[in-house]
């Protein structure tokens, strides 16, 4: 009876380790992508025991229109699927600063009340390969909802998609 005991815990423990899954400490990169066009944002990931990990970002858009910046913060829950495959899904938010530059001849609507500071709250969801290499690659989106800003953003729902390219170390 011992050895059918030992041999069943033998085989749970090996295939518990085959299936665990550690994500990377540190991953530093570019997430491109946006709800409204092409933005571009730093990222950082840092993990949080196993399998939780905090991401930070830091976009800059730059257009005609306006000039805005954008910090992101989520915490994300890491599951793999198969492989290099993971997926994953997170809650967090952010805040941001916008200034609007009227374009003449151009009926945009935006007005320099338009300006100022936004806060917002955020989701996650995502899919990631891990390759052999310290490349991390990702698509995910992360739906906004505006709390507190300027007329046009407080209460304004957008859907943030995005491509992921970072380096893990």
């Amino acid at each position: 009876m011992r050895i059918i005991t030992f041999i069943t815990a033998l085989f749970v423990f090996a295939t518990i380790s085959v299936q665990a899954q550690s994500i990377s400490d540190h991953t530093l990169g570019l997430r491109l992508g946006d709800s409204d066009g092409f933005g571009a944002e730093i990222s950082y990931q840092k993990a949080i025991g196993r399998l939780n990990r905090a991401e930070f970002n830091l976009g800059f858009r730059d257009s005609r229109e306006f000039d805005a910046f954008k910090l992101a913060g989520v915490y994300q829950w890491v599951h793999q699927i198969d492989g290099g495959f993971n997926w994953y899904y997170g809650v967090g938010g952010g805040l941001g600063n916008a200034d609007f530059e009227p374009v003449p001849n151009n009926n945009n609507g935006f007005s320099d009340d338009n300006d100022g500071l936004f806060v917002f709250a955020a989701g996650n969801l995502g899919l990631e390969y891990d390759f052999d290499i310290p490349l991390l690659i990702s698509l995910d989106i992360r739906p906004e909802i505006g709390i507190i800003g300027f007329d046009g953003f407080d209460n304004d729902f957008l859907f943030d998609i995005a491509l992921g390219l970072r380096y893990q170390f």
